[in-house]
């Protein structure tokens, strides 16, 4: 198992919706990579019982959670608590590239 990764070396896309893969899980968190493309967008959902954030690696875009909506770009923190709804839009016209973490990570 690698334990020290480079996110860039996992970046996708796909035409039909965004891409996502996961970079690494254990019993405690899941964490993620999610590549939105120019228009694309995660719809606004809740995880109940799992705490989750998104960390802007690259481009920007229109998050929401609960009532809360904002433009976030490289650098920013979004933090979704546990049944909070949350998603995200890439409305810019560039890849956005989001580090995702959920704990505990979901059922497989």
């Amino acid at each position: 198992m690698d334990y020290i990764l480079n996110w860039q070396d996992h970046v996708g896309s796909q035409t039909d919706k965004f891409y996502k893969t996961t970079l690494w899980q254990g019993d405690h968190m899941m964490v993620g990579l999610n590549c939105l493309e120019p228009g694309q967008a995660q719809k606004i959902h809740a995880h109940d019982g799992a705490e989750k954030f998104y960390f802007v690696l690259e481009g920007s875009g229109r998050f929401t959670v609960g009532d809360e909506e904002k433009e976030a770009d490289t650098g920013s923190l979004i933090v979704a608590p546990a049944g909070i709804p949350h998603g995200v839009t890439n409305n810019s016209g560039e890849r956005l590239s989001l580090l995702v973490v959920i704990a505990p990570p979901p059922v497989k």
